[in-house]
């Protein structure tokens, strides 16, 4: 399975893509998330795997964004909670891809395919408060502020989380 849009391709997430993934997620990355980056390459195929368990039970969709043409590898966005009614949607990207609203188009492609896909009340996007371009995405997408936390993320940093909720279009 695949998704295409105008200028991305998301393919399902693979060991393929351990070494770019362990270069790209770095500590700048994470800074606004839950996850930490990892410190090693086997914690990326650790993390990869699991991922890619979690799409085989449809507990998960894990994708790599790719730029349509030349295959450069952009980031990685997935719906995490799939057999809930309140799926979650995560993305990152590389730092050198930054200000392309690549993290829209993927995520509007997400959520596109998960109205076609799923059954669900709503989607959640938490982000932190700081974070004004992933703010920005589920803006985009008339996402509503469904509830506001706190939360310590892996690397010990105390999240200031605003979770949009995103409504089916229909």
């Amino acid at each position: 399975m695949s998704i295409t849009t105008e200028r991305l391709k998301l393919v399902p997430l693979s060991l393929k893509y351990a070494q770019v993934m362990f270069n790209e997620f770095t500590d700048e990355i994470t800074i606004f998330m839950y996850p930490k980056a990892p410190k090693t390459i086997d914690d990326t195929i650790v993390q990869i795997n699991s991922r890619i368990e979690k799409a085989k039970s449809r507990k998960g969709l894990t994708m790599v964004i790719l730029r349509k043409g030349s295959d450069e590898f952009l980031g990685r966005a997935a719906i995490h909670q799939m057999d809930t009614d309140t799926p979650a949607i995560g993305i990152w990207i590389k730092k050198s891809a930054h200000g392309n609203k690549y993290g829209r188009e993927a995520v509007t492609a997400l959520r596109d395919w998960a109205e076609a896909n799923l059954e669900y009340r709503y989607l959640r996007y938490p982000v932190d408060k700081r974070n004004i371009p992933s703010r920005k995405i589920a803006e985009s997408l008339d996402g509503v502020i469904g509830k506001e936390f706190t939360k310590k993320n892996l690397a010990g940093k105390i999240l200031d989380e605003v979770e949009y909720w995103i409504y089916k279009k229909n």
